[in-house]
């Protein structure tokens, strides 16, 4: 119990919580299957050969095996122990990379494909009161890809901006114990102007019961009202009776209990949250709760030197958002990566903003199979992070070359998108181009003189094309839009701190004040242009052999964080 406890502990799905859950978090048995003949060979009914600390990935150091070689496919085995009753067995997995099948005690149960979003597995039918054990595969082809694999490098080994692959579980493991009849979704709709949150409610069967809602702010009850409900999807709209914004800085959060009421009977009770905020898009501007707000953000890759693609423990996910936070960033870019739902906990809890991406790199946007396996998770990201606050926009692409340009499936995707969610805004692409659907502006841009650079940028019609060879796919015509708010959401890149195998977009600044003076120069003349809502600076930390983040890979500042601060904590041109 002690080790289980010790492995990322903590409730994973922060949006949906029931009082107990069982964490499988912990040392399971594994097994590699290269020659991809595990299966015929029956692996899945027999115990593995070696070892593996869950939910790490076997090229990580806190997995226990660190294989940076080509993968491609594992096995896992872990036993556990079950007594239903009368109650259902509902396994869950945050992400598995790329497709898995899922055995409970030699019998196949399920498969799912996607590597960055959870599923699970109603396993109640499958499993005996007693011990019971639990095979999953994952396959995932670095090589020959038809889905999203974001940074993670296709190549033997890590290059550019590309870093260490990711194999298998990644996420935490775990179980709970639900009646028939369960809250199976929440989504909340908050609104500023009368002061009330709608709640969306999705049950796992279709039955006469009442749910019983408690809104309540720092323990304070300020909502409640009980409703009898005859479907499997239902809104309830409560009126509060405090008003607390959710804003930069201030992460103030509504707590959420639902109970559901069958017979006179709770059959389900889950804890929630959610942020009073609205966001809205005004010409140039970027409102939040009818205010204008200059994004100052960072860009955040989400992979840590031990872990790899997951978390060492919750600080770690806490602390880059501070550290953030200490730079005078109000925000992140989270970039080609579907991060940790604890992330998007903290980042609510502190009132940091962030963009949800797709880790889109790697697929091919003009082949069917690529597109149908990209809108299919997309979808399910956007549910997934629906609810956070912290969320205040969408972007599935980022800086696709020419030759993999569908305008038509990007424009469809950008629609399907604004359906699935009509709160937020959409960027079509991150980069490059746009379509004729977007809600904002957004370009990458490496200049590293900062003369040059805000000199592009004082022309409001950005008719130009700038020297600069990070450019040379742009088309200028499909990216700035006359009313439509621009966002520089890649500048900088800076490298510092370099060695011989190091990479980074901008040339190697040779002292501490050489670089302070570059950043101030670039990051200002973004803060005082009129016609930019915000910018996105690379990197918050050094990646592998990526050494332009401000920190390094092991999350030290290279510079002081008082003077990065007093730079990106100026008021802007558009604020005033």
């Amino acid at each position: 119990m002690s080790e289980l406890l010790s492995i990322k502990p903590e409730y994973p799905r922060p949006q949906l919580v029931r009082d107990s859950y069982i964490n499988l978090n912990g040392s399971w048995e594994f097994e590699f299957d290269n020659s991809l003949s595990g299966k015929e060979k029956g692996i899945f009914r027999r115990h593995l050969n070696d070892k593996i600390i869950v939910p790490f990935c076997p090229e990580s150091k806190l997995s226990g095996i660190e294989e940076k070689d080509y993968i491609n496919k594992v096995w896992y085995r872990k036993d556990f122990t079950a007594n239903c009753g009368k109650k259902r067995l509902i396994l869950h997995f945050g992400a598995i990379d790329w497709e898995s099948e899922l055995f409970i005690n030699g019998v196949y149960v399920a498969t799912h494909q996607g590597g960055y979003v959870p599923f699970d597995c109603d396993i109640t039918d499958y499993v005996k009161d007693g011990e019971n054990y639990l095979t999953i595969s994952a396959y995932d082809d670095a090589k020959n890809k038809t889905y999203g694999s974001g940074k993670q490098v296709w190549d033997l080994k890590p290059r550019s901006c590309l870093y260490t692959r990711t194999t298998g579980i990644w996420q935490t493991v775990w179980m709970e114990y639900v009646d028939d009849i369960h809250i199976d979704n929440i989504k909340a709709y908050p609104s500023v102007s009368d002061t009330s949150v709608t709640l969306e409610i999705l049950l796992s069967e279709c039955e006469d019961v009442k749910v019983d809602t408690v809104i309540s702010f720092d323990g304070r009850i300020c909502g409640q009202k009980t409703v009898s409900v005859y479907s499997k999807n239902t809104k309830i709209n409560v009126p509060l009776s405090e008003r607390h914004l959710w804003e930069i800085g201030e992460g103030n959060l509504y707590d959420i209990k639902l109970t559901l009421i069958k017979n006179g009977k709770a059959t389900d009770e889950v804890f929630s949250y959610f942020g009073l905020r609205e966001i809205c898009l005004s010409k140039e501007k970027f409102l939040l709760n009818g205010k204008s707000l200059f994004q100052r953000l960072v860009l955040d890759q989400g992979y840590y030197p031990d872990g790899v693609y997951t978390s060492p423990n919750d600080d770690a996910i806490k602390n880059d958002i501070l550290y953030a936070l200490e730079l005078g960033f109000n925000g992140a870019r989270l970039h080609e990566k579907i991060f940790e739902p604890r992330y998007l906990y903290w980042a609510d809890k502190l009132g940091f903003i962030v963009w949800g991406e797709y880790p889109d790199w790697g697929m091919n946007r003009r082949d069917y199979t690529n597109m149908h396996n990209f809108i299919k998770e997309w979808l399910e990201v956007i549910n997934r992070d629906f609810n956070h606050p912290s969320v205040i926009g969408w972007c599935p692409f980022n800086e696709i070359h020419l030759e993999e340009r569908n305008y038509d499936f990007i424009a469809d995707v950008f629609k399907v998108t604004k359906a699935v969610d009509p709160t937020r805004p959409v960027i079509d692409v991150s980069g490059y181009f746009h379509t004729d659907e977007t809600d904002i502006a957004d370009m990458h841009f490496y200049e590293q003189d900062a003369a040059a650079f805000g000199n592009f940028f004082k022309e409001p019609n950005l008719s130009a094309k700038p020297k600069n060879p990070t450019a040379i796919e742009y088309d200028w015509k499909k990216i700035y839009k006359k009313g439509v708010p621009l966002f520089i959401s890649e500048y900088g890149g800076i490298g510092f701190g370099n060695n011989e195998n190091s990479w980074g977009y901008g040339n190697y600044p040779e002292t501490e004040e050489e670089f302070i003076e570059r950043y101030k120069g670039l990051t200002e003349a973004l803060l005082f242009n009129k016609n930019i809502m915000g910018f996105c600076y690379t990197q918050l930390y050094d990646v592998e052999q990526e050494t332009n983040g401000l920190m390094t890979y092991q999350r030290k500042y290279k510079i002081p964080p008082e003077i990065i601060y007093k730079i990106n904590a100026q008021t802007a041109a558009i604020e005033e």
